[in-house]
């Protein structure tokens, strides 16, 4: 099994969402993060002056798939996420050991 984890614009996760949905991904957490990259951050005007802000609003997805559902997945973050621009996000691919699912026990490896 593998993690996926995903870091997106925030204005890009219905979209990253509802393209996961048609796919059959119906599981993810989902947790509002800040980072940078390249970007480096932006300047904002306020109140009449500039105000850098170095570190922007992401959503982080985690999903936790298949080894044979990986190529699917990237494929349909990316495209979903894609706006061109930079600071479009990054994907990270971690591998999982089990799973346990806590209502029954169940385990996965």
């Amino acid at each position: 099994m593998k993690m996926v984890k995903a870091v997106i614009k925030p204005e890009r996760f219905e979209f990253v969402k509802k393209a996961l949905e048609d796919k059959g991904f119906i599981g993810m957490t989902i947790s509002e993060v800040k980072g940078r990259g390249e970007q480096k951050g932006i300047a904002l005007q306020y109140r009449g002056g500039v105000m850098i802000v170095d570190l922007l609003p992401k959503i982080q997805l985690e999903i936790v798939i298949r080894d044979s559902d990986v190529d699917t997945i990237v494929v349909t973050i990316t495209e979903a996420a894609r706006t061109g621009k930079i600071g479009d996000g990054k994907i990270f691919i971690l591998p999982v050991e089990k799973s346990i699912r806590i209502r029954t026990g169940e385990m996965e490896s």
